[in-house]
């Protein structure tokens, strides 16, 4: 591996440490992972799944939510449709439909394996609607966050060789000047 574990896992807090200063949120929060270890080590997405950098990733993941107040959820790979690691409670609270599966790096994906062995009451559900998100390695997060997903540009392109990419959601803009609220003649 090209990218130390140590690196990587600061550079995930670094990441995560910009999106929250934009975020401003004064109450806990869904922040989405969607990861490829494969990626990060420089491999192609899926083919070299990777438990130690998963490992570094969600180290700085926890170090961040030492400073900030999200909760963290966790996008497993195609193999399980895409479904997301989670919280029991958390999952119940969001009236959510918990599935039946466990991740495993072959099946799920290394980060979302990984996740699910540190987290006290893991369970999957199908879909949320994430208030932000941090993809690493083009795993299209897009389909769990809430609209409308706004793009974050942060002091980072990439964690170790993984392609980066952040957003956050904010309400609907309707209305608004161009907004035509009688029907033309």
């Amino acid at each position: 591996m090209t990218h130390s574990l140590d690196l990587i896992a600061t550079q995930v807090e670094t990441v995560i440490c910009e999106l929250m200063e934009v975020c401003q949120w004064t109450k806990p929060k869904l922040l989405v992972f969607g990861t490829s270890t494969s990626e990060v080590i420089g491999e192609h997405i899926g083919k070299a799944g990777a438990v130690d950098v998963a490992s570094a990733i969600y180290r700085g993941i926890e170090a961040a939510r030492q400073q900030f107040n999200f909760i963290p959820v966790f996008q497993c790979c195609e193999h399980l449709n895409r479904a997301i690691v989670i919280e029991q409670d958390v999952a119940e609270l969001l009236h959510k439909d918990i599935v039946h599966a466990v991740p495993v790096p072959h099946a799920g994906g290394s980060m979302a394996a990984y996740a699910f062995t540190q987290m006290k009451q893991p369970c999957l559900v199908e879909m949320i609607a994430a208030d932000a998100g941090i993809d690493i390695g083009d795993t299209f997060i897009g389909m769990h966050l809430k609209q409308v997903a706004v793009p974050l540009r942060g002091s980072l392109h990439s964690i170790g060789s993984a392609h980066l990419t952040m957003a956050y959601s904010r309400p609907k803009l309707i209305g608004g000047q161009r907004a035509i609220y009688t029907a033309c003649d």
